[in-house]
């Protein structure tokens, strides 16, 4: 199948595990004032793996962080699988958090003190829920740490507590998994280990995965990528190749302003 480019985002033909409307962010008021969303519409398709690019300051963390209810938008709604997010109160969007989303960023946040296998169930543990032996087994064995298990955070590769940061994240089976940077910190060889689980978790677990990257080798791992700029999603590219990833980027920066 041929890469190709399409210049209006568009919902994936696949459905929707999260959507946008009428989403909105501003930070400050009056000469401080900094519109860090602007009126976007978007949705992310189920079972695909989206990336997010954009220069800094163009919005693509504070759209992730709102869309994982981990920021509050300033107006618009936000829909999570199924669930209206936009007005929850903190109570709710925990329970939403625990239940319906992954997480995984750019520091790898494991406790120190915990096993490999500990800091995988914790979200679980922490919310006094069962763990499904066989999702566990499915994600660890995707992970490739079965042998890693039972040594701690110091004992592991920062590519290795990276991968256990992700298995974290979708042993709860959760709805959407929100990744922000989660190569950051790693060299190509471990960064390649955790975009190829990444890319698993989508065609082998059906996983539906958002990642917010910097990096046009990070991002042609996905089915698709939102450029932002402005706070505005200005470009979309389909089955994305590295090539084609830093074509569009090149694109986008010199084009004007009012062309983005």
């Amino acid at each position: 199948m041929g890469r190709h480019a399409a210049t209006t985002p568009a919902a994936p033909s696949t459905g929707a595990v999260a959507t946008a409307t009428n989403l909105s962010k501003i930070y400050g008021s009056g000469e401080t004032r900094v519109v860090a969303l602007d009126d976007v519409d978007v949705a992310f398709g189920r079972g695909e793996f989206t990336a997010i690019m954009g220069p800094s300051g163009s919005g693509k963390s504070t759209l992730m962080h709102c869309m994982a209810g981990l920021d509050s938008p300033t107006s618009g709604q936000i829909v999570v699988d199924g669930l209206d997010i936009s007005h929850m109160s903190q109570r709710e969007l925990t329970r939403v958090r625990r239940t319906r989303i992954g997480f995984v960023f750019q520091a790898y946040n494991l406790i120190p003190t915990l096993t490999a296998a500990e800091n995988i169930t914790l979200p679980l543990d922490i919310a006094r829920a069962d763990v499904d032996r066989s999702r566990f087994d499915q994600v660890v064995d995707a992970v490739g740490l079965r042998d890693r298990l039972h040594h701690r955070p110091s004992e592991l590769s920062g590519g290795q507590q990276q991968r256990v940061a992700c298995a974290r994240a979708l042993v709860g089976n959760p709805s959407v998994v929100f990744a922000d940077e989660p190569t950051g910190n790693l060299d190509s060889r471990a960064a390649a280990e955790v975009l190829g689980f990444l890319r698993r978790s989508v065609d082998e677990l059906g996983q539906s995965v958002v990642m917010v990257t910097h990096e046009a080798t990070a991002a042609a791992y996905a089915d698709r990528i939102l450029f932002l700029a402005d706070g505005r999603i200005v470009h979309e590219l389909l089955e994305p190749t590295h090539d084609s990833v830093l074509a569009a980027l090149a694109d986008l920066a010199t084009a004007p302003a009012e062309v983005r």
